[in-house]
C-alpha cells in the first residue's frame, strides 16, 4: 500500500516543481516551453484529483474499523501505541492528499494567468507595432 502514496508524493512534488518554475522571475527565455509543457500535463495530472479521493477514502475506511482504545485499561500498550502509530500515518497521508490537491489547483491557476499574461503581452506589442 505504500507505492499509491510514493506516486502521490510524485506528483505533488512535480506539480510543485512546475509551480516553481512558471513563477520564477528572469526565465523569459524557457517560459514559452515550460507553458506549453504544463498545459499538456494539466489534463494527466488531473488523475490526482479522483486519486486523492480513493486515498482519502482509504483513510477514513481505516479509521472507521480499526479498534479504538477509548480508556487505559481497553487496550495493551503495545496496541496503544500502535493506535497512535495508525493515527499520525494518517494525518500525514491526509496532509499529502491535501498539498497534492492544492498543488493542482495552484499549477491550474498560474498556467491560465501566464497565458493569459502572453496573450497580453503580445497584444500590446502588436499595438505598439
Amino acid at each position: 500500500m505504500a507505492l499509491e502514496w510514493v506516486v502521490l508524493g510524485y506528483a505533488a512534488g512535480a506539480e510543485a516543481i512546475m509551480v516553481l518554475l512558471l513563477t520564477i522571475p528572469g526565465l523569459e527565455g524557457i517560459r514559452k516551453g515550460l507553458i506549453a509543457v504544463t498545459r499538456n500535463l494539466l489534463k494527466p495530472f488531473l488523475s490526482v484529483v479522483p486519486f486523492c479521493l480513493f486515498l482519502l477514502m482509504d483513510i477514513y475506511w481505516k479509521y472507521e474499523t480499526s479498534p479504538h482504545c477509548e480508556s487505559p485499561e481497553a487496550c495493551s500498550p503495545a496496541e496503544h501505541l500502535r493506535h497512535q502509530k495508525s493515527i499520525i500515518k494518517s494525518q500525514r497521508n491526509a496532509l499529502l492528499i491535501a498539498a497534492a490537491l492544492i498543488f493542482y489547483w495552484l499549477l491550474y491557476s498560474v498556467t491560465g494567468l501566464v497565458v493569459r499574461m502572453e496573450q497580453l503581452n503580445q497584444r500590446l506589442k502588436a499595438r505598439r507595432d
